[in-house]
């Protein structure tokens, strides 16, 4: 059995939730690149806006989006890893630690009708994936509300096409226009339960931006899904004139006969995650 150090764990999460918010990964940054290629007048104006600032933010060791957003951390835990403490207890003391030190803007509150802030943007939002063997993976995702409240899950007849899965991703993105910053990246999550469908959403989202299902159906759902939202003209920042969506990834999972879950996580061209493995 290995011992993984909750110290180690507070401090790799401290210095995600910093990194996260200062620099989006390359996959990320070519695909808002591209976007700006194929883009016209305001859109692309704005594209340029958006390239310049996260140039800036990299320079200048600051938050690329002023919503430094929730932490949200998936966590890969081995069958062969035990802890010295606490791992919920860890995640939230690095959390605390990274957006003091990182001067991060502290946006999650107590209660969700109450609303007192907690001042230390505690508590993250904690996934725990079991695994075989030793590993210890920690992925920090920090989401932003702009596009996390775009979001929408819908409970479809298992009658339901592909065509009406299709029309649901487009409809949602419609609604949301402008609101969440596009160009977008959004993850879709089918199947499961209605808890399971939206979880597999937040964790596409985590998939390299415009890459590819490796099941071919799928593959070609993701390509229908972003032909469809592309069409429906939004354009960056709502300006029109470029694309709408960077990339659409599906994750999907088996379901009851009974039931078609289909969830919808937008996120904005600000898409953050950064993972350690200790």
């Amino acid at each position: 059995m290995r011992v993984v150090k909750t110290a180690d764990i507070t401090e790799a999460v401290r210095r995600l939730c910093i990194e996260a918010n200062l620099s989006l990964s390359d996959d990320v940054r070519a695909a808002v690149k591209a976007v700006k290629e194929g883009s016209t007048g305001a859109a692309r104006a704005a594209m340029e806006d958006v390239e310049a600032n996260m140039k800036a933010a990299a320079d200048n060791k600051l938050p690329v989006c002023q919503d430094t957003g929730m932490a949200v951390c998936f966590i890969k835990q081995g069958c062969g890893v035990s802890f010295d403490g606490n791992l919920e207890d860890a995640v939230n003391e690095g959390v605390r630690r990274g957006y003091k030190e990182g001067y991060l803007r502290k946006s999650v509150v107590k209660d969700p009708l109450f609303r007192e802030n907690t001042g230390d943007n505690t508590p993250a939002v904690i996934h725990i994936e079991p695994a075989s063997g030793d590993v210890f993976e920690i992925t920090v995702a920090p989401k932003g509300f702009g596009s996390e409240n775009m979001s929408a899950i819908k409970m479809f007849n298992p009658t339901a096409s592909e065509d009406d899965v299709v029309a649901f991703v487009k409809e949602t993105v419609s609604k949301a226009g402008s609101k969440p910053c596009p160009p977008l990246i959004i993850g879709v999550g089918v199947g499961g339960t209605f808890e399971k469908a939206a979880l597999l959403a937040k964790k596409a989202l985590l998939l390299p931006c415009g890459g590819e299902n490796p099941d071919p159906r799928y593959a070609a759902l993701e390509k229908k899904m972003k032909e469809a939202v592309n069409a429906t003209g939004i354009g960056p920042m709502g300006y029109g004139g470029g694309d709408t969506c960077m990339s659409v990834r599906v994750l999907s999972y088996p379901t009851h006969i009974a039931g078609l879950p289909v969830a919808v996580n937008i996120s904005c061209h600000v898409t953050r995650h950064k993972t350690a493995v200790l």
